[in-house]
């Protein structure tokens, strides 16, 4: 009897073994597996997602993305729950083999890895899966967030591999929304906007009434806003409003819908927006520095740029909570001072305040670094230009028109000192009142009052203001003495405001900025005596002086060109120089460039080749151009991989003798002729070489990464590889 029994229970047990195959056996891993393991690893899994979607903060001024990053940072704070689960998990791989929850705990392990930054075990997991999976759903499931694994680490062909199988296998609902969602996420990542949007909307009708739907709006909304597509970005603007949006997702989607409406129809009043209505509303009292953001925003699209400058500045007073908001209004500044008001000095201040804030991350960020470097040698040269226009127009005056406009000049410089003194005693009154923060500004008022150090607007104008005075000076010691060089050229020749050209600090005796003179004192006319050596009155110094505006002409047209990629303006200043410097030993040079900037359409196009050919028949310039027409006409035949060879070898013996920038020139016009020829990767390696000689170690990284990107199955590729390896080891060391 005891032996039967015994017989019986081991029959049981051995019945129940994780690798038996018999229908009693699966129904009790089945049972065991999800209601034991499983389900505590999901739940884990749940609450970790939902602690890491409240942590996660949307950045409104960048277009948000389709899906959640997988980002390791917000993975951190959820760490135990998220080990928890794969420990979970884990328990149904190793104890419950045949139970048919085996994939999906698999799937769990590979997104909670994938939560982690483990990127390679998720990965693996996930593949796991695919290769080894018994039900096609959970395979399905596991491709989908592959795919995101893929798109996060920017391996984009994998993933659209992945989206290409999975478009045809069929896909239970809740995998579709899915698989829509993921691969519109690898398309805005690639910056394919149109096709982004498109597939969203397939996902919308699978999408429950929720804030993410909300939030999806909102994202369709900013996809069609970039592509130009203002009706339909509106549409999902107001569908924002009917999903159950968060406070300040509804606000910024009105903000969005508040300037397409301006767009849509110019006809708009501002007035009547209801702009003061937002601005009195406790609710947006956080918000307050965006509403002004959006009054400049569309004041500016009205012309009306004065306006639109002091709304942005208000934007930048009364972010308080909102800090991540300052650098793109300190770009909006930089742009309207740069392209609309030509104030290029601003410009470069508020580009260089963006920087500071602005996160590395950002969309902008290397285009802003770009500009902000080349408007740094802008301004330096555009500086040097107004000056000698200045100093020349004054050499050619009468002895005795000069003397009264250098009175005229040290009248205005003195009143301004008056001014700025005048300024700063009523701050120092102001400050030490008992109720100084209730003293409002220009700029700030009442509670809205911060230390003018801790103001980047107020720097800025400090800044700028400083240079107008004194010049671009090093920091150093008696600054202000008498015998220091004064660099500040900056007014017009046209400009009666000429003092900034020609006026030092101070005076030979060494008077204090704030000391007013008497006109026709020993001080007066020592400081006019001294502003008088300045001015280049001799045929040599005269001569001096217009040198040194041909060469900073020479090169704000490069600038143009190469830098701000602005040709129209490259060609302008380029025609400046021609007309005022004929004889110009810049003249082949510039016929060339000024030939590439225009338009294939332009009819004055031809006429600039004309003049290089008939000018210079022998340069270098000239042989380019005469390459590159045989090249066109021979279609990329043997002929023009001839020609190619030539002007690589041309371009090659320019680098080896040093003359980097025009290399640099005719190298970056080579790979847009032989784009299509074999060797055009030769050219975009030469190009490496060239950019970090011109243009510094940040722009040589960023050629490496481009040839990296644009010629992955070029034979030159592991050199370009070892190349960025050696220089982040260079980095690393220092």
């Amino acid at each position: 009897m005891l032996g039967s029994l015994l017989t019986l229970l081991l029959g049981m047990l051995s019945g129940c073994s994780q690798y038996s195959s018999s229908p009693g056996s699966v129904a009790f891993h089945n049972l065991t597996a999800k209601y034991n393991a499983y389900y505590i690893a999901r739940f884990e899994t749940e609450l970790a997602e939902r602690a890491m979607h409240k942590a996660y903060q949307d950045n409104y001024n960048q277009i948000l993305p389709i899906l959640m990053p997988l980002d390791s940072t917000l993975g951190i704070s959820v760490r135990p729950q998220l080990e928890n689960a794969i420990k979970k998990a884990s328990i149904v791989a190793e104890k419950h083999q045949n139970s048919k929850w085996l994939d999906d705990s698999y799937t769990l392990i590979g997104k909670d890895r994938l939560y982690l930054g483990q990127y390679d075990d998720g990965v693996e997991a996930l593949r796991y899966v695919f290769a080894n999976g018994r039900d096609e759903d959970d395979k399905n499931t596991a491709l989908i967030w592959l795919m995101r694994a893929y798109t996060q680490k920017g391996d984009y062909d994998n993933a659209l591999d992945v989206a290409e199988y999975l478009r045809q296998q069929p896909l239970t609902k809740e995998a579709t929304r899915d698989f829509y969602l993921a691969k519109a996420a690898v398309h805005q990542q690639q910056g394919e906007y149109l096709t982004a949007v498109a597939i969203l909307e397939q996902a919308f009708p699978l999408l429950k009434r929720s804030p993410e739907k909300a939030r999806l709006h909102y994202v369709a909304g900013q996809l069609y806003d970039r592509i130009g597509q203002y009706a339909l970005a509106a549409d999902h603007y107001r569908d924002v409003a009917r999903n159950r949006p968060t406070y300040d997702l509804s606000f910024y989607a009105g903000m969005n819908s508040l300037q397409n409406r301006v767009l849509l129809d110019p006809k708009v009043d501002l007035t009547d927006v209801g702009f003061d209505k937002m601005l009195r509303d406790r609710k947006n009292n956080d918000l307050r520095d965006r509403i002004y953001y959006t009054m400049g925003l569309l004041a500016e699209r009205r012309g009306r740029y004065p306006e639109a400058v002091g709304f942005l500045q208000k934007s930048v007073q009364v972010a308080r909570a909102n800090p991540e908001q300052i650098p793109y209004t300190y770009l909006e500044l930089a742009r309207i001072n740069y392209d609309r008001l030509e104030d290029y000095e601003t410009a470069q201040a508020y580009y260089d305040s963006a920087l500071v804030t602005l996160p590395q991350q950002a969309e902008q960020y290397r285009i802003v670094s770009d500009r902000k470097k080349a408007l740094d040698e802008f301004v330096t040269q555009i500086s040097i230009v107004r000056t000698e226009d200045s100093l020349q127009a004054l050499a050619q005056m009468n002895p005795a028109a000069l003397e009264r406009k250098l009175d005229a000049i040290i009248e205005e410089q003195e009143e301004e000192k008056r001014q700025l003194l005048l300024k700063a005693q009523e701050a120092l009154a102001a400050s030490n009142r008992p109720s100084a923060s209730d003293i409002g500004t220009p700029f700030i008022s009442g509670s809205e009052r911060r230390w003018e150090l801790y103001d980047p607007v107020m720097v800025n104008q400090g800044r700028v203001e400083f240079r107008r005075l004194w010049g671009n000076r090093p920091l150093e010691d008696n600054w202000r003495r008498a015998n220091k060089e004064n660099a500040s050229f900056t007014a017009s020749a046209q400009n009666p405001n000429l003092n900034a050209a020609v006026v030092p600090p101070e005076n030979d005796l060494g008077l204090k900025a704030e000391t007013t003179l008497a006109k026709g004192s020993e001080a007066w006319v020592t400081r006019r005596n001294g502003l008088l050596k300045n001015v280049p009155i001799s045929e040599a110094a005269f001569s001096t002086s217009e040198k040194r505006e041909e060469d900073a002409l020479y090169r704000l047209g490069k600038i143009y060109r190469f830098d701000l990629k602005e040709p129209e303006k490259a060609v302008t200043t380029f025609t400046r120089l021609l007309k005022d410097f004929p004889k110009t030993a810049y003249r082949e040079e510039i016929y060339y460039l000024i030939y590439l900037s225009l338009d294939e359409n332009n009819k004055n196009r031809p006429l600039w080749k004309e003049k290089l050919l008939a000018e210079f028949p022998n340069s270098s310039y000239a042989r380019l151009l005469n390459q590159a027409q045989l090249a066109q006409d021979d279609k990329g035949g043997t002929l023009g991989g001839g020609f190619a060879a030539k002007t690589y070898d041309s371009i090659y013996k320019l680098y080896t003798a040093g003359n980097y920038s025009e290399a640099l020139a005719q190298v970056e016009n080579a790979l847009a002729q032989y784009r299509e020829n074999p060797l055009v990767d030769k050219f975009a390696l030469l190009r490496i070489f060239l950019v970090g000689k011109v243009r510094g170690r940040d722009a040589y990284l960023q050629a490496i990464n481009e040839f990296i990107r644009l010629y992955p199955d070029s034979s030159l590729l592991p050199r370009v590889q070892e190349m960025l390896e050696v220089t982040g080891r260079a980095s690393t060391r220092r």
